[in-house]
């Protein structure tokens, strides 16, 4: 859909402002649950901000995080997105598309341009109101679903093995769930930073990972890593299958674990896992550090500079149009994704 050319208030004159009144295509929900709480339907286009982009998405891209705030489960993430219901009926963060409004405040994006990122009130619609600080130029040539694939799984990746970890050349990194969205990006993040890689995944995925750039594979279904003779300096969790302490018997004296599966109990999820890393850790010279990656326009901008120079290259496992995001989701939330799920719009 076009979008009429007037401005309101916090739009910069002559930006390409939406106007109110006018609508445009979004999934939605109004209570948590499984997928089939989603719904396409018209809303409202939304406004522009100060400080905020209008974005005409081309592609958005789905993951567990996402599967997590549906269902409002484990019940901890309600604190933060609805206590009763969701507090932002659209449901999705990661998206890429053409800018075609922006905010008095906005200096780094004009209309026409492609950006990716994140936005904070939803994603799976025509349009999304994106705060400037959570986008990026869209590198050249690349496509608009590989764009929409990157922000959360591959920041993720990137603070895991470059903040947390410390990842130098040379050490040897063990990451499990490698066919995974973050276990994709894990793999080729890893090789840029000069590390041995090894990556932990199924039969069917053994070539995938290969040919992501790990030095080597590990099959699960018929070798257990934390009884092989290997020992890595970091391990990347993304499956936690497996005890902590059968884990960190495949950690060097000093390596550093992260869990990652975001998984756990229904009502506080992955906290009381998180709780025991946290405690062991003052009891051994290994480093066991959960974390939750944070949306940096900086990381962006990183990730960017990687996909130009091909040092990361997207895994799409599927694409889904608009009006099939719960069949998305539901794929999604069945955990065996090879790479990621994007949304065309």
């Amino acid at each position: 859909m076009e979008i009429e050319q007037r401005s309101h208030a916090g739009a910069r004159p002559g930006s390409g402002a939406s106007p109110a009144g006018q609508t445009m295509r979004a999934v939605v929900q109004h209570r948590y649950g499984p997928p089939s709480v989603l719904e396409v339907s018209e809303v409202g286009l939304p406004l522009v901000g100060r400080g905020d982009v209008l974005v005409r998405v081309g592609a958005a891209s789905v993951h567990p995080g996402d599967c997590f705030v549906m269902t409002g489960e484990p019940y901890l993430v309600r604190l933060a997105f609805g206590l009763r219901r969701p507090r932002h009926s659209i449901p999705g963060m990661d998206l890429a598309g053409v800018v075609t409004a922006v905010g008095t405040d906005v200096t780094t994006f004009r209309p026409g341009d492609e950006v990716f990122g994140w936005s904070t009130a939803g994603a799976l619609a025509e349009y999304a109101c994106v705060p400037a600080k959570n986008l990026a130029h869209v590198p050249a040539e690349l496509p608009v679903e590989d764009a929409a694939a990157v922000p959360t799984s591959a920041i993720t990746a990137l603070q895991a093995l470059r903040d947390i970890a410390n990842v130098r050349p040379g050490q040897t990194v063990l990451i499990t769930g490698a066919s995974g969205g973050v276990g994709s990006f894990a793999v080729q993040i890893a090789k840029a930073f000069g590390a041995e890689v090894t990556g932990v995944c199924s039969t069917r995925n053994v070539d995938v990972v290969r040919s992501l750039g790990a030095d080597h594979v590990i099959d699960y279904t018929t070798t257990d890593f934390t009884r092989d003779e290997g020992r890595f300096d970091v391990i990347l969790d993304n499956v936690e299958a497996q005890p902590l302490a059968d884990v960190r018997r495949a950690l060097t004296p000093s390596g550093t674990l992260i869990p990652n599966s975001g998984r756990g109990g229904r009502w506080i999820g992955p906290l009381g896992r998180i709780a025991k890393a946290r405690m062991l850790s003052g009891f051994t010279r290994q480093r066991l550090r959960p974390f939750t990656s944070i949306g940096k326009r900086q990381d962006l901008l990183t990730l960017a500079d990687l996909l130009t120079t091909g040092q990361i290259v997207p895994l799409i496992d599927r694409t889904y149009p608009l009006h099939e995001a719960a069949d998305a989701l539901r794929y999604v939330a069945a955990g065996h994704t090879r790479g990621k799920v994007v949304i065309t719009v």
